[in-house]
């Protein structure tokens, strides 16, 4: 049985003292919430203060994203030392908005999964399709052939650690949600490409995360799929109440 995780990516939203004020107030929010893995993933500026109030708690700390090299001149990067010895124990890695902004591609992604597992360090592999390749009929072309290659670097008896976060491109900050049926689809067709790269059993052990739009009023449909195993949330993570409610729904 696979346990739901609900992450929270921030973004670039909240500075240290707003950060410190979301996670104060979301900590009694689901410090009773069993059965549910959970996460927040703040700005690099944010992670010390939020690692330090998480101690203790049933939260864990997530990047929103890690560098592919351990260190040396690569400026502006963090790498997987770093990010553990912060608290980091997850790292979004490959999420649409690095590949459309900042010119990520599956074999960076590929490389900073590798770090990722080679220091301890949970990945949250994003996929996912824009509005014109959806309408193109690529989704699954698209999506799976981001899923072979950001997995590259996997190995088949450490596979079962990875997330997938499938994340429609279309549906992130748009307000317009994959329907239940429509993400089943792919987290299924995911869940099979899976179960040919690292056999039967160690697909059925990977965690796919639904992320695009999740809000409190449409969580616990979209977690209710066979495939869909938690959600990478986005904007409504930003306020205690409504990532609290998502986080719920997952296990109600």
């Amino acid at each position: 049985m696979r346990k739901p995780f609900i992450a929270g990516n921030w973004k670039m939203n909240n500075t240290r003292a707003e950060a410190r004020e979301l996670v104060t107030a979301l900590k009694p929010l689901v410090a009773s919430v069993d059965g549910v893995e959970i996460a927040v993933a703040p700005t690099f500026t944010c992670l010390q203060d939020v690692a330090e109030l998480l101690k203790g708690s049933n939260i864990e700390l997530s990047s929103q994203n890690i560098s592919y090299a351990a260190k040396g001149a690569y400026t502006g990067e963090i790498s997987a030392d770093m990010l553990k010895d912060v608290g980091c124990s997850h790292a979004i890695i490959g999420h649409s908005e690095r590949r459309q902004y900042f010119g990520e591609t599956d074999e960076s992604v590929s490389k900073r999964v590798r770090a990722a597992l080679d220091n301890g360090i949970v990945p949250i592999v994003c996929i996912g399709e824009s509005l014109d390749e959806r309408e193109a009929g690529k989704t699954f072309d698209v999506v799976l052939g981001q899923l072979v290659n950001g997995l590259s670097s996997v190995k088949r008896e450490e596979s079962a650690t990875v997330v997938i976060a499938y994340e429609p491109v279309w549906a992130i900050g748009t307000g317009k949600t994959a329907t239940p049926e429509q993400a089943q689809e792919v987290h299924a067709a995911i869940r099979a490409k899976l179960a040919e790269l690292f056999g039967q059993d160690n697909a059925d052990a990977i965690r796919l995360q639904y992320g695009g739009s999740v809000k409190a009023s449409n969580a616990r449909e979209l977690l209710g799929q066979k495939d869909i195993d938690g959600a990478l949330v986005g904007g409504a993570s930003l306020k205690a109440d409504d990532f609290a409610a998502i986080i719920k729904a997952a296990v109600a």
